[in-house]
């Protein structure tokens, strides 16, 4: 099969509007519910959602955001990556300020501490969320919309 020009065309986004209603939406169904809608566990091929607990970097006040994540061991790995907009996202400047936080999953909370992944270690949690997406390749494609490296994110539990 010969490739097209259409094969390489960047990534289409939906309007900015849009993602940010989705994910307004998204976390209201989760508070309103609980967290018995919007939290999901992943599973092959596809990722799971948790809330993340963080302290705002500027208010001092608690904030929570839905997030996608997959497990690598006992850690959970998130991509910092705003909905692919070229702001950091707020929740991964609120870690890199205070890394102390809490997640909710299904049926469970943890307290974690949140590191970037460097590295060997950040190229081998990339590729994984490949599996997530279409591919490696589609992930690739949505990062080269940003202007800065997309942080892979590990919250490792404490203990």
């Amino acid at each position: 099969m010969g490739t097209t020009e259409h094969d390489h065309s960047p990534p289409r986004l939906p309007p900015r509007w849009f993602v940010r209603a989705f994910w307004a939406g998204h976390r209201l169904l989760c508070r309103v519910t609980g967290g018995r809608a919007g939290l999901s566990r992943p599973k092959p091929g596809k990722y799971g959602m948790l809330r993340l607990h963080t302290v705002g970097r500027r208010t001092g006040k608690p904030r929570a955001v839905i997030l996608a994540y997959f497990e690598d061991g006992p850690n959970l790995v998130l991509l910092a990556m705003n909905g692919w907009g070229d702001p950091p996202p707020a929740w991964w400047l609120n870690l890199s300020k205070s890394p102390e936080a809490r997640v909710d999953l299904v049926g469970e909370q943890r307290s974690v501490h949140a590191r970037e992944a460097q590295g060997e270690e950040r190229e081998r949690l990339w590729v994984r969320w490949g599996d997530y997406s279409k591919s490696v390749e589609e992930l690739d494609g949505f990062a080269a919309l940003r202007s800065r490296r997309t942080p892979v994110v590990l919250l490792e539990p404490n203990t």
